[in-house]
């Protein structure tokens, strides 16, 4: 992954502020809130945010398969063959989960700033440009679909692997897994989503 971009600082504080007239602060806002409004929904943003899922999912598959030969394994040297994958998945998985964590912590830095700029004046004509539309609907829609497919895994996948000439425990393991981190990543994305647009649509008014 690329280095993450630096937030831009919060206003200064009331007692040191410098700006020799009110179209310099409000250039100065715009700018800062422009840039903030590009690193929660810009469109790197979504494809890492995006990268850190798809490898979440290919290392829990990793793993999935060690619980289905497990699950499976009727010998010794089965099972230690299983715990190998199980082992091999967990590098993927450990800092996908890490780094989806740390981007929801880092989006609540940015948004704080984002309504400390907005409190230092009104511009209502620059205000309306963060609203985003497009970009907020694609990280909806995005989101939705995430948590839809992670739905139909939860409830359909496992009745399906349980049975007889089917899956086993560790099929079912595995499918709850990747339907929880499907889950999670889509309640994520909508949250932010709909956190934004009502956040933007609160500073026009």
């Amino acid at each position: 992954m690329s280095p993450r971009a630096p937030l831009p600082p919060p206003p200064p504080p009331a007692e040191i502020r410098s700006w020799p007239d009110r179209e310099a602060r409000l250039a100065d806002r715009a700018r800062a809130m422009a840039e903030l409004n590009r690193l929660l929904l810009g469109g790197a943003r979504l494809a890492v945010f995006l990268a850190w899922v798809a490898t979440l999912q290919l290392g829990w598959g990793i793993c999935g398969t060690g619980f289905v030969m497990l699950d499976q394994s009727s010998d010794p040297f089965s099972a230690l063959f299983a715990c190998f994958f199980v082992a091999l998945g967990l590098p993927a998985v450990v800092p996908a989960v890490f780094f989806l964590a740390r981007g929801v912590r880092r989006d609540r830095q940015a948004r704080e700033r984002l309504v400390l700029w907005a409190a230092l004046d009104g511009d209502r004509a620059a205000d309306a440009r963060l609203r985003e539309p497009v970009l907020s609907v694609v990280w909806l829609l995005v989101s939705l679909a995430l948590c839809a497919f992670g739905l139909w895994l939860s409830l359909a996948a496992p009745a399906e692997a349980v049975g007889p000439g089917r899956g086993g425990y560790g099929t079912v393991t595995y499918l709850m897994g990747a339907a929880l981190g499907l889950w999670i990543s889509g309640l994520i994305g909508a949250t932010k989503a709909i956190n934004h647009y009502r956040l933007a649509v609160r500073l026009v008014a």
